[in-house]
């Protein structure tokens, strides 16, 4: 230290920082607090060596000074660590902690007034983004009544509806309570309740009185509820009120799937119109008596693209050759072999025969034509000619009660019965020498020219088909019964299922492996219906197993039958859309917004299609 008379006190202090390490310094003693006081002043050379009472080194100024020569501090570092003493005090401790909380108080406080800030920014933001925000629409009363812009809001209709339900349960309590005025008045607040409803199904079909009405319902429920309401009771009702409603629905439900599959199968008026028109007009006109047509060529020209189709709807056939016809890029080199039976046979070649596609080449043949065709072959001719198919169908056919048929609603279809839906398993019995052929439905419409699918590498697979499966759906256990054991010993549950309607077949590569035999065989095995139900699909996964090779989607897009929310992109960019399903697009039953991509190819100024009222 300097001389003790001077005023002012040079001191070498020793202290650590906040990381721990030992660091001096040297500072006047004006420039400490007051807190800082002598203690016990030691004589050591003319050096005192001072204890100061406080050490909190980051509130005094001689840390701005720890930059000073490194020689001097490690001199002086030297000196007074060796006489340095270990000091501590409670008051000291309380001091810090005091300063500690000082220091959180503060901190908390910052952080609160920082998200108040934040807050009335984004209250700010807000109003200004409402201010810029044009609430004026035309005709309503506020743009945020979301209610006024849906022509279909029915928030009424429900609201008169639950009124209805309520006041049956409060009428039956009555009645069950012999409260024969409050009884009367629920039954006439219900009917005319009913004629104000009507057939609305919105709010905007209802009578304008609605209102009103609802009101009064409102009323007269308020003062039945006085009288009446018991939780319990009320609860009772409502159960059984549900119990019969579900009952009902179900029966509805039944009911509905018989009518759309009596729809379904039957041949609608025009159309059994235009096969008997042309049918008396085949024979009217003597093209019966032409033995023979004559040979040629392009029917069996392996270069030339081939198309089968199976049908005995002469118009349905009409509009998957003319679709065909009409995208593809060199028309004189499609052939389209049509097969059907005896009944429709002079009908459908009357059609070709005077509404032939030009430059294509059209071939009708009757299926009773094909020798080879008989129950010794056919399997599943032997099947169908037997009493057990005959009692599964027509017994079925006529139930009791519609219950007891609701099991077999969706195998009556005729198309079952018929061996045209079978014919496509002997496509190289019919075609001999052909080596590709393209397999069409007659519920398909073609919007894109077709030939190159005989360019598609199969990859040694016989059939090529797009794929139906999606996450779950359409896969072989939901066609096969895998609780049988020969099924599950074959074929794996998740394996991909496929669409017929749309199909390349490999023919030479169908010879090879035999196919027709495979089908055979699992077709014997199923005398008893026992590995599937009726139908072409599961016998054609099965026969194809691990020989179907996947195609692009585009070129196969299913569900205009049945499903009313496809994509329209998708429909319109495919290569072929299938109405498989119940509703045809030459049915009353069709999908509206789907009918157009099939009644275009129905040329609305043909002969026949006049004389039986048949139009676009």
């Amino acid at each position: 230290m300097s001389n003790d008379n001077e005023k002012d006190l040079d001191i070498i202090a020793t202290y650590s920082d906040v990381s721990g390490t030992i660091r001096t310094c040297r500072v006047k003693m004006k420039d400490l607090s007051a807190s800082w006081v002598l203690e016990n002043p030691i004589n050591v050379d003319k050096v005192q060596v001072l204890k100061l009472k406080d050490t909190y080194q980051t509130s005094t100024p001689f840390q701005e000074n720890v930059e000073q020569s490194t020689d001097d501090q490690q001199f002086q570092e030297g000196e007074i660590l060796s006489h340095r003493q270990t000091y501590w005090s409670p008051v000291k401790f309380k001091r810090q902690i005091l300063r500690q909380k000082r220091r959180d108080l503060r901190t908390a406080e910052l952080v609160r007034q920082d998200k108040e800030v934040d807050k009335e920014m984004q209250a700010m933001e807000a109003i200004e983004s409402l201010k810029n925000m044009d609430t004026v629409v035309k005709g309503k009363y506020s743009i945020w009544r979301k209610d006024f812009e849906n022509p279909n809001a029915d928030s009424t209709l429900k609201l008169m509806r639950d009124q209805i339900i309520m006041a049956e349960v409060y009428a039956n309590i009555a009645l069950s309570k012999k409260q024969t005025v409050i009884y009367n008045s629920l039954l006439k607040q219900i009917m005319e309740s009913l004629n104000v409803i009507g057939e609305a199904n919105s709010d905007a079909d209802l009578h304008p009185s609605s209102l009103d009405r609802a009101k009064e319902m409102g009323h007269a429920l308020s003062v039945a509820k006085d009288e009446l309401y018991d939780c319990c009771t009320v609860e009772r009702k409502l159960r059984a009120m549900l119990l019969t409603t579900e009952d009902n629905l179900e029966s509805q439900k039944k009911r509905s799937a018989f009518l759309i599959q009596l729809a379904a199968k039957t041949v609608p008026k025009p159309l059994h119109c235009l096969s008997l028109q042309l049918s008396a007009d085949y024979y009217f006109h003597g093209y019966y008596q032409t033995k023979q047509e004559p040979y040629n060529e392009k029917l069996e020209d392996p270069s030339l693209y081939h198309y089968a189709i199976f049908s005995d709807n002469v118009l349905a056939t009409s509009v998957v050759v003319n679709s065909t016809v009409l995208h593809a890029n060199e028309p004189e080199k499609h052939v389209f072999h049509l097969v059907t039976d005896k009944l429709n046979f002079a009908a459908m070649k009357m059609w070709f025969l005077v509404n032939s596609p030009e430059n294509a080449t059209i071939q009708v043949d009757n299926i009773d034509d094909f020798k080879w065709m008989n129950s010794s072959y056919c399997s599943v001719l032997r099947q169908l000619e037997s009493v057990r198919i005959k009692d599964y169908y027509f017994k079925a056919n006529h139930p009791s009660t519609l219950s007891d048929g609701a099991d077999h609603l969706k195998y009556r279809n005729p198309k079952y019965l018929s061996i045209l839906n079978h014919l496509r398993f002997y496509l190289p019995e019919v075609h001999p020498k052909l080596d590709k052929i393209l397999f069409l439905d007659d519920d398909i419409v073609v919007q894109k020219d077709l030939t190159p699918l005989w360019d598609v590498d199969l990859k040694g697979m016989v059939n090529g088909a797009v794929e139906t499966c999606k996450e779950s759906f359409h896969r072989f256990d939901k066609y096969l019964n895998f609780s049988n054991p020969i099924i599950i010993e074959n074929f794996d549950p998740n394996a991909c299922g496929w669409a017929f309607g749309m199909n390349i077949f490999d023919l030479k590569e169908w010879r090879k492996r035999n196919i027709t035999a495979i089908y055979h065989h699992w077709q014997d095995l199923n005398d008893d219906r026992t590995l599937w139900k009726l139908g072409t699909l599961p016998p054609g996964l099965i026969t194809f197993y691990n020989l179907t090779h996947p195609l692009d989607r585009k070129w196969h897009v299913l569900g205009l039958g049945y499903d009313p929310a496809l994509n329209r992109t998708e429909i319109e960019n495919a290569a072929v859309i299938h109405y498989n399903g119940n509703y045809k697009p030459w049915l009353d039953l069709a999908v509206s917004k789907y009918q157009s991509y099939w009644s275009k190819y129905v040329s609305s100024d043909n002969y026949y299609l006049q004389r039986c009222n048949i139009s676009e």
